[in-house]
């Protein structure tokens, strides 16, 4: 990497604020700014390496010849990607852009699934996308893999996941809710082997309402603050429908049950879900 460009990422589960981010950071000067950087590659590599079908240094050959690569070219101070897709690589990201930092972006798991589910549905965990790629995972060498196209690559449960027999029978809105957990589980547990230094984790909600924690996360990244960045989390981004609403009871009834440890972890036990204001 370009000793030039500092190099950083910001992870999530999607649908928590990632095109915000990438709206506000790239306003900060002097930034390379992305989002889903090159995703019909690592959307589907992360879905392989998280399910056992790649190797590390399968997976950190590609990210040299995408990520690394770009940054190192980049003629700007900071080049950064704001990518649900990698929160699965960041081992690998981490080893090969060692100087590189994380934001761990959190959004109410609550408001992060109905999100997907109302307004994404048709690129995440529909029945049969998910049906075709658990058909590959469980025999990769005589079931084609499907293309890189987003409804396909989603990352299924492991057979070392406690919630793999059931999860054949679970609904889309139960698949999206252990993908919000799992994937804050794995972001959580990556950047515990990182130094303080390379990282940040902020609630996307916080950002809306406190603009020291913008000026934070611009000090984090050695990015300079200024009012209309801070000014541009006060509306959500990225909205192709502008409306939003609470979850049903059978709804609730399955999130506590997947990922209400998850919610106590990040913050959000206490809180009341709340209906966006666009």
């Amino acid at each position: 990497m370009s000793q030039k460009t500092q190099a950083f990422f910001v992870v999530s589960s999607g649908r928590s604020g990632t095109a915000m981010l990438h709206k506000a950071l790239s306003a900060a000067g002097n930034v390379e700014m992305h989002h889903e950087y090159m995703v019909h590659i690592v959307q589907p590599l992360a879905v392989r390496r998280y399910m056992g079908l790649c190797s590390q240094t399968e997976a950190c050959e590609v990210l040299r010849s995408t990520h690394v690569a770009a940054a190192h070219y980049s003629r700007a101070a900071h080049w950064g990607d704001s990518s649900n897709k990698l929160s699965w690589l960041i081992p690998e990201i981490s080893e090969l852009m060692p100087e590189a930092k994380f934001v761990h972006l959190v959004r109410d798991g609550r408001k992060v699934a109905g999100s997907y589910f109302r307004k994404l549905g048709a690129e995440c965990y529909d029945n049969q996308s998910t049906a075709i790629l658990a058909a590959h995972i469980a025999d990769p060498r005589n079931v084609p893999a499907p293309p890189p196209e987003k409804p396909y690559w989603w990352p299924l449960p492991r057979r070392d996941d406690p919630v793999a027999r059931d999860f054949v029978q679970f609904d889309q809105f139960e698949r999206i809710t252990w993908h919000w957990a799992e994937i804050n589980r794995v972001i959580t547990e990556a950047l515990a082997a990182l130094p303080a230094a390379r990282k940040h984790f902020v609630h996307l909600e916080t950002l809306h309402e406190n603009p020291n924690a913008v000026e934070e996360l611009l000090h984090f990244l050695n990015l300079d603050y200024r009012d209309e960045i801070g000014a541009m989390f006060a509306r959500p981004h990225n909205v192709n429908r502008p409306v939003d609403q609470l979850l049903d009871a059978r709804q609730r009834t399955q999130f506590d049950q997947i990922a209400g440890a998850m919610m106590k972890s990040l913050g959000y036990a206490d809180s009341a879900e709340y209906v966006v204001n666009y």
